[in-house]
């Protein structure tokens, strides 16, 4: 769809606006758009949506989803595996970065390069990180800046949000490049009612001292959300006890680099105001601004200095982020129609560069680089409610995005500076169509043309029917769909220069596609107090993009490449169970196998198992407590060292681990609320990935004073 048919599509929206004079109806949010509650959302189906929501609000409940169709839902009436959590549970858990709420969910493996606000990956289903996309109330947050284009959850805090959807399995034929493997979708809470202003304040292990601000609530016609953060955590050490073993080799430890720790500082701006213009018309803007510094000393660092190439070295990485987006929602002809046209940018500016000297005793090489991204988004999408019939969505989008990188000479110091810049736009439709039979079978379908100006043309598609046996709670979903992703701007045009390592895009690159499904059995019983269910999900992959290196007299060039194919398979299942109105039981369990088919080799940083247990207890009205245990199993990775100046990407394992967490929180009265903390209760040791060192038994504790 051309670029100008998106402003025809506009025009048209709010000339609907002037002649439309529709009666008042509940409005709710998808994903930062307002959507209508009612009639729109209403089907023969959704009977009793209407009575769980009050006038104005989008605190949907854990059983509708908004991310899988695009609007409002019962999560069982569509095929999509998914997993759903509340404000609430974040709140519970005291998770304060999305990275922490995210590792304990089915189906994904979250990677943290040791400490709070090292570089994290998401790993869902066996894909690479990059091929899940993550969108904060509907404006698409994959980092251009980064080398793959994969979004780092490290520097993103939990405040703030009231709902996370996490969709598994191919999604491109609503949400396009970036969805192969799935969706994070995230929408920021709402204000409603009175206004409600808290402080929050926490310290603990690791010099960790964290504040939080907030006020949110509404005033007539207007919703505001504000909250203003910042988290400090100083002296943790990654470094493995077998690596400062293996560098003793060559020269001695000191104790001032045994207790060398990493710093990380992050500050965060949250805000989302809404205005509801008529009865049948309303305005919404979301942004979040972000700045963190992040100060880490790792296993290349030290090894760097026993080789005496460097002293006293650091890695350090300075992160502005800003992501702003506003929305207008028009309900016409009595909800029959429902529409959203959207504007957002986001941007992102990174600078790297290590602190410290050479072996000359002058500035470290490479100091600093500099990785700049944009990406412009403009999109509208309606829903025409065909009653008993069912619904029909389309939707137009079109992107425009920038990369720019540099290294300068500024010190004198540098191999060879370069510079590197480069766009791409992408122009995109999608239709969907949605329905049911006799309250018996549900389903969607949907198609998507994607046309980007480096990599070309794409056609996806995706079914997803959901079969309610009656009169026994058993529910069949099945999801069968088609997905691609492109190589990112850096991996086509990047440059990187040096004496020891070097990095050269390729813009040969060609997008990687896949083509995958799943079936889900789910089970409801004792008056759906229990909930079980699993799922069987297969993917397969062709011109998978992973990192290539080449390495001759300890010089490491490093690239992009197209593995031939791919195929992930595996189980997520899970189990729900409300044992008393104050306690609950909630495990999942995730098997994959990920290999690339071409040598049979398995991918790297994908663990086969990975267990999670969490409970949740209320013993009286004013405290809760919660308790979480984490099981992951090993994995291959790439080795830190290599014998023999050899280089391999599967050489080292990395060993499993497990941890306990408890929280627990208590209000004192109105006003004051109490809380705690421990992470990793036993003190286990480990890795993830290789060569990082995370962190062992922390405590924390804080008050909350609320208003």
């Amino acid at each position: 769809m051309p670029f100008r048919a998106l402003l025809l599509t506009g025009a048209s929206f709010f000339s609907a606006l002037l002649a439309t004079t529709a009666p008042a109806h509940a409005s709710a949010t998808e994903s930062g758009k307002t959507v209508a509650a009612h009639p729109a959302v209403r089907n023969t189906d959704m009977p009793g949506i209407r009575s769980m929501l009050s006038e104005h609000t989008d605190s949907w409940p854990e059983s509708i989803t908004v991310s899988a169709a695009r609007r409002p839902i019962k999560a069982d009436e569509i095929g999509t595996a998914m997993t759903i959590i509340t404000e609430q549970q974040i709140q519970t858990q005291q998770r304060r970065s999305l990275s922490d709420i995210l590792e304990r969910q089915p189906g994904l493996n979250v990677v943290q390069t040791g400490g709070m606000g090292g570089l994290t990956a998401i790993f869902m289903r066996g894909s690479n990180a990059n091929e899940v996309k993550v969108r904060l109330d509907g404006m698409d947050m994959n980092d251009g800046s980064n080398a793959t284009g994969a979004f780092d959850p490290a520097q993103f805090m939990t405040d703030g949000l009231g709902r996370i959807e996490i969709l598994r399995g191919p999604q491109s034929g609503l949400y396009g490049a970036d969805a192969m493997a799935g969706v994070i979708d995230m929408t920021t809470a709402k204000g409603q009612g009175r206004v409600k202003a808290f402080a929050r304040m926490e310290g603990g292990s690791y010099g960790t001292f964290n504040q939080v601000l907030g006020a949110r609530g509404s005033l007539d016609r207007f919703h505001y959300n504000v909250e203003l953060s910042h988290y400090r955590q100083v002296g943790f050490h990654s470094i493995p006890r077998y690596i400062e073993r293996y560098a003793s080799i060559f020269s001695n430890v000191t104790k001032e680099q045994r207790d060398r720790g990493n710093t990380y500082d992050n500050r965060s701006a949250n805000v989302r105001m809404d205005y509801d213009v008529t009865d049948n018309f309303d305005l919404g803007l979301t942004s979040r601004l972000m700045q963190s510094n992040y100060r880490s000393y790792g296993s290349y660092d030290m090894l760097d200095e026993v080789y005496g190439d460097a002293q006293h070295e650091r890695e350090r990485t300075i992160q502005n982020e800003a992501v702003v987006r506003g929305t207008a929602h028009l309900r016409s002809w009595d909800g029959l129609f429902d529409q959203v046209i959207g504007l957002g940018y986001m941007t992102n500016w990174r600078n790297f560069t290590y602190t410290g000297t050479g072996s000359d005793g002058g500035a470290r090489l490479y100091d600093p680089n500099y990785y700049r991204s944009s990406r412009l988004k403009i999109d509208w999408h309606g829903t025409l409610d065909l009653k008993k019939y069912g619904s029909f969505l389309v939707g137009a989008e079109h992107f425009h995005e920038t990369y720019y990188g540099n290294q300068s000479d500024g010190t004198g110091t540098n191999d060879a500076p370069y510079s590197a810049r480069a766009t791409m736009d992408t122009t995109a439709g999608y239709g969907q169509y949605q329905g049911n039979w006799n309250r018996i079978l549900y389903g969607a379908a949907n198609v998507r043309y994607d046309s980007n100006s480096r990599y070309g043309h794409y056609v996806t598609w995706r079914v997803a029917p959901a079969i309610h046996i009656p009169g026994t709670g058993t529910i069949i979903k099945a999801s069968a769909g088609s997905g691609f992703h492109g190589p990112s701007l850096y991996q086509l045009f990047g440059k990187l220069n040096g004496s020891y390592y070097n990095y050269q895009g390729n813009q040969n690159l060609r997008a990687e596609r896949l083509i995958g499904y799943d079936v889900t059995v789910e089970q409801k019983l004792a008056h759906d107090r229990v909930h079980f269910g699993a799922t069987w999900y297969e993917n397969h992959v062709r011109n998978l993009i992973q990192s290539t290196a080449t390495y001759s007299a300890y010089t490491s060039t490093y690239s992009y490449a197209n593995v031939d194919r791919a195929r992930m398979f595996g189980v997520e299942a899970f189990l729900n169970w409300k044992a008393l109105d104050n306690l609950e039981f909630n495990l999942n369990y995730t098997w994959t196998h990920a290999r690339d088919t071409t040598d049979d080799q398995p991918l790297q940083r994908r663990p086969q198992h990975k267990f999670n247990f969490n409970t949740t207890w209320k013993p009286v009205k004013d405290l809760t407590l919660s308790g979480n245990i984490l099981y992951v199993s090993g994995w291959r990775d790439y080795p830190v060292y290599a014998a023999n100046g050899s280089y391999c990407v599967i050489c080292a394992k990395g060993h499993g681990y497990f941890t306990i967490d408890l929280a627990a929180s208590y209000q004192i009265n109105r006003f004051l609320t109490v809380f705690a903390r421990a992470d990793n209760l036993l003190n286990r040791q480990f890795e993830n990935p290789v060569g990082y060192l995370q962190q062992g038994r922390a405590g924390y504790g804080g008050f909350t004073l609320s208003y």
